[in-house]
């Protein structure tokens, strides 16, 4: 369709085109971060501080990976209703993950370095934060 000017007009995009946003991404730059940064601090403090660092974030990027899987599941305007539950449900499990993450962690584990354990979240949490802010000001493609 031409608009008069030699270029194509532009054809409304409807949520059934919009391709799911590449939040896998975000999961797999966690992951990619936190090997070496464990390993960095096994070489440099010790096992127990590492091991702990990388229990907190694993707190972090579980519940979030599976936040993502549940809300952003269904597309489209027909299913508006079915993705504000997907998010609601998922919003709730992530939670759920990971105050059970939590006690799994401080209740099992042995020894623990806790000030370790709340960094490898943080950190996770600031690595998520981050990038969902990139890719949520990337333009549509």
């Amino acid at each position: 369709m031409a608009d008069g000017k030699g270029s194509m007009a532009r054809q409304p995009v409807t949520g059934a085109e919009l391709a799911p946003p590449p939040v896998h991404r975000i999961t797999l730059a966690q992951l990619v971060i936190i090997v070496p940064l464990c390993l960095l601090t096994w070489q440099l403090v010790n096992g127990v501080s590492a091991y702990s660092l990388l229990c907190g974030a694993l707190v972090c990027v579980v519940p979030q990976a599976w936040f993502a899987s549940i809300a952003f599941r269904r597309r489209g305007a027909r299913r508006v209703q079915e993705a504000a539950r997907a998010a609601y449900a998922g919003e709730l499990g992530k939670f759920l993950l990971s105050v059970a993450g939590f006690g799994l962690v401080f209740a099992v584990v042995r020894p623990i370095d806790a000030p370790a354990v709340f960094a490898g979240f943080l950190c996770m949490l600031g690595i998520q934060i981050y990038l969902s802010l990139i890719h949520i000001s990337e333009p549509t493609r």
